[in-house]
């Protein structure tokens, strides 16, 4: 395999449209895209005509705009390219009309109310800033979706918005700093990416990971990770096929997949891109789980990408390495090789911290969901307390900058900023720590919250916006200033003082930290109704009007789709576990408990021995076969209960609060039982059969 050739090879990139535009077409459609400025339709019509062409020689035959809409997940329609030419025979065509704009029925996809279910039309429009790509014998073409109305349906328009808006409020301060080359800056972000694989055949007998790709009975295996055996450890066959497979399919759509190894979990795995534009890494990420899901059905696995499908191992999460970089290959969040690139330096650092303290409640909230609140302040994620990790060495510049005095490093410098700061700033010294949830890793902040299966549009979308108001801020205050290096002085030295309490180094599991954490005054939000509680605070939407990411009326509807995710996810989940206790739990226990009332029956009476064993475990599974029905039965009329509800905020709190700890009850009694039967009586497969079982 020649991956050089193979490499992009399904994807309508820079060097395609090179070969394949005319001179004067390409160069119009580069300077549209750099501009934000619309198509002339003659450039689409040859644009359009050149990626149908290249697309129908790969074997496409369908095309589709490819959006991402509030489900999650992607979204797409395929028309083919044939066009009737009135003597029984067809052509190919695919016109720039058909190109930039498409449209489909919007009351299908979640609203949160923006459009009733008549009110049916919404619009795909094309998004050039993302190369068009070949999957499944269609050409796919990145769009954004929006309603009739001109509201924003996705999650890639806000996404641009907020791109945009860091471009023009980084660009303000390099031009401070007489930076006068740099046209555009952009974020970055590489989105490490963790599953479980699982037999195919054994995922298909449990129907909680069918319905809610999680499961909901289990009990421990005898071994799970307690060896640390299995990270990074040598990789199965089996797997080793489906990694190799999977290579090659996102090599071909041109994601950067670079690394591959087994997690610390059984039967988990992580594969990392390198990283590439925010717009393009949030693509290229939701490609990927698809992927994923689909090379694992080739090889009869099934991929899972749920937070935690398994209790008591590790759940999977998702990195976001976030960055700040110029279109002249300079990274923002690199420390330099001199004064002036520290002061720099320096002061994008203070914007991340300033927005990272003063948006902690929108940086929890967007990765929120009902599948992370399982994984999270766990041994395998951060806490729920948000607090950045800057390692001991930066800590103590930053210190020493906040009180003047001098950094006993072997230059010992002064703490000025403007001319006598540290001529070079020591970069990535400190050990990296894995229980904070937002660690700097040298020259980008790795945001460790992030679940397996989210989307990283969302926390991208607050990462950027929140930090762009920080730029602006500063940019509003330096723009004025009458001696800019001491304005600037003033302005990290405050920065850092009146935010450094966000700023921790040690061990985000000790207790100890809840209570540190606590008197600093951060927040300890631990679930997602309470995290989704936070975003109409007036605050957080006047960020966002100001700045135009979302409209007022945008946000209520996405805070009534999260609620709504939520809600769905664990309702499906608790009928999920009534149905499989009162179908396979109880029927199975009754048919195990019959069995050993035969045996004590045979032995007894007909034998004249004594059956202690048999009589007590019969005595233990009834009494827990007794709990489980009745605690089936109290989760049933829980959830009935819950339909009265109407208020969305209530009625997750009632799920938070009645109907999980309802079905924890309920699980804790059948894993239990579980342990008791007989491996034939077992009503479907095991821990073990899972996490073992490839």
């Amino acid at each position: 395999m020649n991956v050089s050739e193979l490499f992009g090879s399904y994807v309508f990139n820079d060097a395609v449209m090179r070969e394949r535009l005319p001179e004067e077409t390409y160069f119009a459609l580069k300077k549209a895209v750099k501009g934000g400025k619309s198509l002339d339709i003659t450039v689409a019509n040859t644009v359009a005509t050149a990626m149908k062409d290249w697309a129908v020689s790969k074997g496409a035959t369908h095309y589709t705009h490819w959006f991402q809409p509030m489900t999650g997940i992607t979204a797409e329609k395929h028309d083919s390219f044939i066009s009737p030419v009135g003597d029984g025979t067809v052509i190919m065509e695919f016109s720039g009309k058909e190109l930039i704009k498409g449209e489909s029925d919007a009351s299908s996809f979640p609203s949160g109310g923006l459009r009733a279910t008549f009110e049916a039309r919404g619009y795909t429009a094309w998004d050039p800033t993302s190369y068009a790509f070949i999957k499944d014998n269609t050409l796919c073409i990145p769009t954004a979706f929006y309603s009739y109305g001109g509201h924003a349906l996705d999650k890639k328009t806000p996404l641009l918005r907020s791109m945009e808006l860091l471009n023009t409020q980084a660009l303000r301060i390099l031009r401070l700093f007489g930076n006068t080359t740099v046209e555009r800056v952009i974020t970055t972000v590489g989105a490490e990416q963790e599953y479980f694989l699982v037999d195919k055949e054994l995922f298909n007998k449990r129907k909680d990971l069918v319905f809610t790709g999680r499961t909901l009975f289990g009990a421990r295996p005898p071994k799970g990770q307690e060896m640390n055996d299995h990270y990074f450890g040598a990789i199965r066959p089996r797997v080793a096929e489906f990694m190799k497979d999977l290579d090659t399919e996102l090599w071909k759509l041109g994601v950067l997949a670079k690394t591959e190894h087994n997690e610390a979990a059984p039967a988990q795995h992580e594969i990392a891109p390198i990283f590439s534009d925010t717009n393009t890494a949030t693509d290229h990420n939701q490609i990927t789980m698809e992927i994923l899901k689909n090379v694992a059905e080739r090889h009869g696995m099934k991929c899972l990408l749920h937070e935690k499908p398994f209790a008591g191992v590790n759940g999977s999460g998702k990195h976001n390495n976030w960055s700040i970089a110029t279109d002249t290959g300079i990274n923002l969040l690199e420390p330099g090789k001199s004064p002036h690139e520290n002061a720099q330096f320096l002061l994008f650092l203070c914007s991340v911290i300033k927005a990272v303290d003063e948006y902690q409640d929108l940086l929890r909230l967007s990765i929120a969901s009902a599948g992370n609140d399982h994984r999270l302040g766990s041994n395998e994620a951060p806490p729920a307390i948000i607090s950045i990790f800057l390692g001991d060495e930066l800590t103590k510049i930053l210190d020493a900058i906040d009180s003047g005095s001098r950094y006993n490093n072997k230059e010992n410098a002064d703490m000025e900023i403007g001319v006598h700061v540290l001529p070079h700033f020591p970069k990535d010294t400190t050990d990296r720590n894995r229980t904070s949830p937002f660690a700097f890793t040298g020259n980008k902040f790795e945001f460790r919250m992030l679940g397996s299966s989210l989307s990283i549009s969302g926390p991208n979308i607050i990462l950027n916006t929140i930090i762009a108001e920080q730029l602006e801020q500063f940019a509003d205050v330096l723009e004025n200033a009458d001696d800019f290096t001491s304005e600037l002085n003033t302005l990290i030295r405050k920065t850092i003082r009146e935010h450094k309490r966000i700023i921790f180094n040690g061990n985000g599991y000790d207790d100890a930290w809840v209570k540190e954490a606590e008197k600093r005054g951060l927040l300890n939000i631990k679930t997602t109704p309470e995290a989704l509680d936070r975003y109409i605070d007036d605050k957080n939407i006047e960020l966002f009007t100001k700045h135009r990411i979302f409209t007022k009326e945008e946000i209520f509807s996405r805070l009534e789709i999260l609620y709504d995710n939520y809600c769905h996810t664990v309702s499906i989940e608790a009928l999920t576990m009534i149905d499989m206790a009162k179908k396979d739990i109880i029927p199975s226990i009754l048919k195990y408990e019959e069995h050993l009332a035969t045996l004590v029956e045979i032995k007894q009476e007909k034998i004249g021995i004594l059956p202690e064993p048999e009589k007590a475990v019969l005595l233990t599974l009834s009494k827990l076969c007794k709990d489980i029905y009745d605690e089936t039965e109290y989760l049933e009329k829980t959830v009935a209960s819950a339909r009265s509800i109407t208020d969305k905020k209530e009625l997750s709190f009632y799920y938070k609060d009645s109907i999980i700890p309802a079905m924890e009850t309920l699980r804790k009694s059948a894993d239990e039982a579980e342990t008791l039967l007989g491996t034939e009586y077992l009503p479907y497969p095991t821990y073990e059969d899972l996490l073992f079982g490839v």
